[in-house]
């Protein structure tokens, strides 16, 4: 066994005997990448997760008070004499612990939380009723866009609501105290007060926008602006300040400074981080609390033959003895409403198969409309449900149960309310449903005035190259975790590690070339070296040539499985490895020993069948270690 002189500062092993370590004493320079290799069963796992991140760890955990270590997971205290010099620990290996639904690629590196800021930010309102932009109107925006209409006669109104304990005389009254005369138009909930009529000109600027800030002032942020179509002399006082309605010859033009389409009259709330969070109550849908979908009736396992016609027995669950009068109920109402009994399913319209399934639309409850409506499937199994106390009737539901999308939010997972603010006419469901790397061009393209937004965004479009520098652009962010492979996460985890700047943080990774296609290493490699680059220490177990070449350091372990393992058989330069005698030196030199060969030691003859079968396979293939198809390290 090699050792090299480590010089600088150092993370000091001393007296290493967890599991099958044989009382190792090691130093690893802070600051750089280290790669752990060997076969199987040598003591790589013990001697990385086990003691070397087990004890950081647990360090680190140490540094709380007691209440708050009681919320936090901690590893036993490892066999070990000394651990000296180590800094803050956090493990990236393959295991995937997420198991709620709640928990996307989004949610994982944080960019679901950078873009509902972003949205709050920089969205812009449309209207659910016209679809047009909302914005917020002030006087001198409506003053240009009275001018580029060109020179015109206008009249200036504001709405006034008549209370409930106030009758039309009384506020007509106190319009007129303050100077309000005319009127014009009337209703029984509304006054519409003239503030003033007047030429849209330039010269006219300061009276224009003077009445402007009274119109909204009074009228509560909205004002109504009256374009005079027949623009002769004496149009202006040609309406009738008394009529119930707008005069025809008026074309009106609605306002408001508030977040209020004018022209639907619909109020819209304040954005707020929150309301674009499907993890929060203020944003995620009320129907399915945020999850997308729902348990529901499974209409596919009502009707699982759809070859079948309704008096053939299509609607599965009334063939039996116990609800055969339900089935004798559609075969009735069927005749009446002129629905064919004989007809496959499949062939049925869409009206037909909404009949069927839903009802009819008169049903009020089973009190007051059966007999008479048809009452549908569906009311059949809510009836159902009612008498779920019932030990058998349970186990029938469940028969027809599944999971379905959410019908009130599309899967969406949120409000109506949070789709309707888009960035470049996309919705933040729309962002998060496309791949990584669509949504990356996409943010490329933004720009915005405020120096805060464009922070954010800086933030979000780095947060994206990271993800696809580690090969994981065909993701996209509402993808579950739950569904990542191992691989998938380790390499997640890498970026959501590199977008948050940690520094003078030791990082133990397991494999994280596992499941990543060979042209995307060479992302991974440099993904590693900038978490380097920044101060951190990396210790990579990993059987990649490539990672380990690109490593700093190799640390060889072996030189067997099991009780012949636990020994350090070299550390130093992958350059330096070459030369040693070795199992992995032999193979990422290509001159690797056979099975069987009276050359081998008795270390390398005691090699499990596994591994030798393994090496068999290798033998000829430079590129790649014979224990690459290891067992689990741990």
């Amino acid at each position: 066994m090699k050792h090299e002189q480590v010089p600088g500062d150092a993370i000091v092993i001393r007296g290493a005997r967890q599991n099958n370590l044989k009382h190792l004493n090691l130093a690893i320079p802070t600051g750089e990448l280290v790669v752990v290799t060997g076969v199987s069963g040598s003591g790589k796992s013990s001697l990385v997760f086990d003691t070397l991140y087990a004890e950081g760890q647990r360090r680190y955990v140490e540094t709380f008070s007691p209440y708050a270590r009681q919320f936090l997971d901690r590893m036993d205290k490892p066999q070990v004499d000394a651990v000296e010099g180590i800094p803050p620990a956090i493990a990236i290996d393959q295991t995937n612990p997420v198991r709620t639904s709640r928990s996307t690629v989004g949610t994982m590196t944080e960019l679901n939380d950078h873009l509902k800021l972003l949205f709050a930010r920089g969205a812009k309102l449309h209207c659910r009723g016209c679809g047009k932009p909302v914005v917020r109107d002030t006087p001198s925006s409506i003053y240009e866009a009275l001018l580029a209409r060109g020179d015109e006669r206008i009249v200036i109104t504001f709405p006034i609501p008549i209370p409930k304990n106030f009758t039309e005389k009384e506020v007509e009254d106190l319009l007129q105290r303050q100077g309000y005369t005319r009127l014009h138009s009337r209703s029984k909930t509304l006054l519409e007060v003239v503030q003033d009529r007047v030429r849209a000109t330039l010269e006219d600027r300061a009276r224009i926008t003077e009445a402007l800030e009274s119109a909204l002032k009074f009228g509560q942020g909205k004002v109504n602006i009256y374009r005079i179509r027949g623009q002769g002399a004496n149009s202006v006082s040609a309406y009738a300040e008394t009529s119930s309605h707008p005069d025809p010859e008026f074309e009106v033009h609605r306002y408001s400074s508030d977040l209020h389409c004018a022209d639907c009259d619909i109020h819209y709330a304040e954005p707020t981080p929150a309301m674009f969070s499907f993890n929060s109550p203020l944003g995620a849908c009320e129907s399915c609390r945020g999850f997308g979908r729902v348990i529901g009736v499974d209409f596919g396992l009502v009707v699982p033959n759809e070859t079948l016609s309704l008096k053939g027995g299509a609607v599965r669950t009334w063939q039996t003895k116990s609800f055969k009068e339900c089935q004798d109920d559609l075969e009735k109402y069927a005749k009446k409403r002129k629905v064919p009994l004989d007809t496959p399913w499949h062939e049925l319209d869409e009206k037909q198969k909404h009949w069927v399934l839903e009802g009819e639309p008169d049903w009020v409850s089973w009190r007051k409309s059966w007999p008479g409506v048809w009452y549908g499937v569906r009311r059949f199994f809510k009836w159902l449900e009612s008498k779920a106390y019932k030990m058998h009737i349970r186990v029938l539901l469940s028969k027809y149960r599944a999971y379905t999308e959410c019908a009130a939010c599309l899967g969406t997972r949120l409000k109506p309310e949070g789709l309707l603010w888009r960035l470049d006419g996309k919705s933040i469901h729309d962002l998060v449903l496309q791949p990584i790397s669509q949504t990356r061009t996409f943010f490329e393209k933004l720009d915005f005035d405020d120096e805060a937004t464009d922070l954010l965004l800086k933030e979000i479009r780095t947060r994206l190259n990271y993800l696809c520098d580690v090969g994981l652009g065909y993701l996209t962010l509402d993808r579950q975790s739950r569904t990542l492979s191992g691989g998938e996460v380790q390499r997640i985890n890498l970026t959501t590690a590199l977008g948050t700047s940690l520094v003078n943080t030791l990082f133990v990774l397991d494999e994280p070339s596992i499941g990543l296609h060979p042209r995307d290493m060479g992302r991974v490699i440099e993904v590693m070296k900038r978490l380097r680059d920044a101060g951190n220490t990396l210790v990579v177990v990993e059987h990649d040539p490539q990672i380990m070449f690109a490593a700093d350091r190799i640390l060889d372990m072996g030189p067997g499985p099991g009780e012949r393992g636990g020994e350090i058989v070299f550390f130093g330069p992958a350059e330096k490895l070459r030369a040693e005698k070795t199992l992995t030196a032999e193979y990422l030199s290509g001159t690797p020993n056979l099975p069987g060969n009276s050359s081998k030691s008795s270390a390398r003859r005691s090699t499990t069948s596994r591994t030798s079968t393994c090496a068999s396979r290798s033998a000829g293939w430079s590129a790649s270690p014979a224990f690459r198809a290891r067992a689990s390290p741990r």
